[in-house]
């Protein structure tokens, strides 16, 4: 599967932010002390909803600017044949908004941040045996 030269530099962008966002919430997981888990979960929402966006770039399919994964979900699953359920991303929603800002949200534990960890890298291997390999070459 390839692509053209512009749209592969637009889906190594994609995929770059996305692995920037699981690798900070990777890392924060292994805080001993006072990790930040609003955080990881807020990295593990946008690795995700990166991903599915590099996803619908693939697709050529426009995408509003939204943090809603169950509506780039359901944009790209009927055109790519995604293996994902809309239960397999809708958990991760809440935390583009509970995760960035104050106000009155149960909070986050431990167990709840390695749980969004795990969704987000479910969401990443759906997704990447559905990009060309050349959007991966160059990359670490």
């Amino acid at each position: 599967m390839n692509g053209p030269p512009e749209v592969i530099a637009e889906l190594r962008r994609w995929i770059e932010k996305a692995e920037a966002d699981l690798r900070t919430a990777e890392y924060l997981l292994t805080m001993k002390e006072r990790c930040p888990f609003d955080v990881v979960c807020f990295h593990s929402q946008q690795c995700a909803e990166k991903y599915l966006k590099a996803l619908l770039v693939q697709l050529d399919s426009e995408f509003p600017k939204t943090h809603d994964l169950v509506v780039l979900f359901n944009l790209a699953r009927d055109k790519a044949g995604l293996i994902l359920r809309v239960e397999d991303v809708q958990p991760l929603n809440r935390y583009s908004i509970e995760a960035r800002y104050p106000g009155e949200w149960e909070p986050i534990d431990g167990i709840e941040a390695g749980s969004a960890v795990t969704m987000a890298g479910k969401v990443r291997a759906a997704v990447r045996p559905l990009l060309p390999a050349q959007a991966f070459e160059d990359q670490t």
